[in-house]
């Protein structure tokens, strides 16, 4: 990208862009720097306002009340999600007060520290489990980091705390990749476009979580799903769609966002050998390198907010009903903030990232994701000798979620008993 390149002509929002060259930094930096608020043009669909400063993001996330979720959760390459603007799900991602905090109260109590740190134990287990198949005798060995550790951890995590049989995991897998990853040719099927591969997987989702939910309710068991089943708001059970929906996010965002940290932080210790060196050295870095991991990744691209009146943000009016498009990769490099900010640093304190987003939104699995990403490179920090990417790694073709999708690296870690 040229420095003299018009700002208009940036791109940011083209998933193709994602899949070849990674995140726009360089792009997001211009705007930060010449203009922090700047309206793009799509050519198909509405155009958006890109917000990429944290101070702008942190004020209009925690202004719900004048800059509202719906209708757009996000902004794709022709303006509009695949299925267009209607709404297919109801789910707390495009929810606004008063609604939100009901719903998100229904299940939030499986999200506490206290909640959370009772499942290190099975974490723990889960990781050690996965390395042994990766690596059983403390030789060299190759694998893909994304299909052998960091996708089936996540994954295992979640689908049991929602109480889904161990059979049916790999199911999760497939419909959060047709999903999120429907952009990308990978995950499309012959004979169905875009927005079909998602209408389907989501069906197909939907029906599993509703013959599930109507056995816990005639027989509830210690899992999300029995908990959100019989769960009533405003002394109503949940209806139908908010219930689907509220599975549909809780597999998604679980899975997805968690194993591409995991993915790209590994990525970030192979690119950056004295911060790999520096995390085995210190293993009690641990807390804060996964803080550095979130910021440095940030696999939640962007959400959009819509102000319900004219607004003035950097001398610029915001007429209701446009779209501003929250950056978050761009606010967790804003130089303003952070030291060095394109620079990864396993222990820098202090980390005010925007990883998990900030105000009545921030991420209700932002205590899994980082106890996940603690036990994965505490366990890799105090046993892994050595490693290096053995094939090129492939990215995820979206600029929704940004991640990592195959990861082939050689490796050698101590038996855990060594």
């Amino acid at each position: 990208m040229s420095d003299t390149a018009s700002l208009d002509s940036l791109d940011i929002i083209g998933p193709d862009t994602y899949a070849k060259n990674g995140y726009p930094h360089a792009a997001w930096k211009r705007l930060r720097n010449e203009s922090p608020i700047h309206w793009f043009d799509l050519p198909e669909g509405v155009g958006f306002w890109a917000v990429t400063k944290r101070a702008d993001i942190v004020q209009i996330s925690k202004q719900p009340e004048i800059f509202q979720n719906a209708p757009r959760l996000a902004i794709f390459e022709k303006g509009s999600p695949p299925e267009g603007e209607r709404t297919f799900v109801r789910q707390l991602l495009n929810m606004d007060p008063p609604e939100h905090p009901k719903f998100r109260n229904a299940a939030s109590h499986w999200f506490t520290p206290r909640a959370i740190r009772r499942r290190r134990p099975e974490v723990v287990r889960l990781a050690r489990e996965l390395l042994a198949k990766m690596a059983p005798d403390g030789e060299t060995h190759e694998a893909d980091f994304v299909a052998d550790l960091a996708a089936p951890l996540t994954l295992s995590v979640l689908a049991d705390m929602l109480g889904v049989p161990r059979d049916d995991w790999p199911l999760m897998f497939e419909w959060t990749n047709q999903i999120v990853g429907s952009a990308d040719p990978e995950f499309q099927k012959e004979g169905a476009d875009q927005g079909e591969l998602v209408s389907q997987a989501r069906n197909e989702l939907f029906q599993y979580f509703m013959e599930l939910a109507e056995k816990r309710r005639a027989k509830p068991e210690d899992d999300m799903v029995s908990v959100l089943a019989n769960a009533e708001i405003d002394g109503a059970p949940i209806p139908p769609l908010e219930l689907l929906s509220f599975y549909l996010v809780l597999v998604v965002a679980g899975n997805e966002t968690t194993r591409n940290a995991a993915s790209g932080g590994l990525l970030a210790l192979i690119e950056n050998p004295g911060e790999l060196a520096k995390l085995r050295g210190n293993p009690g870095l641990t807390n804060s390198a996964a803080e550095e991991i979130v910021r440095w990744t940030s696999p939640v691209i962007q959400f959009c907010r819509t102000p319900n009146v004219d607004v003035e943000l950097h001398g610029k009016t915001v007429r209701a009903g446009e779209s501003l498009c929250l950056f978050y990769p761009s606010a967790n490099r804003d130089e303003e903030i952070f030291e060095d900010a394109d620079a990864f640093h396993v222990d820098r304190r202090p980390n005010p990232h925007l990883g998990f987003g900030i105000g009545e939104h921030f991420c209700l699995g932002a205590n899994l994701a980082r106890l996940e990403l603690q036990v994965v490179f505490e366990e890799l920090a105090h046993r892994l000798e050595e490693i290096e990417l053995a094939g090129p790694f492939e990215r995820m073709r979206s600029s929704f979620l940004g991640g990592v999708k195959r990861m082939p690296i050689r490796f050698r870690i101590r038996p855990e008993s060594g």
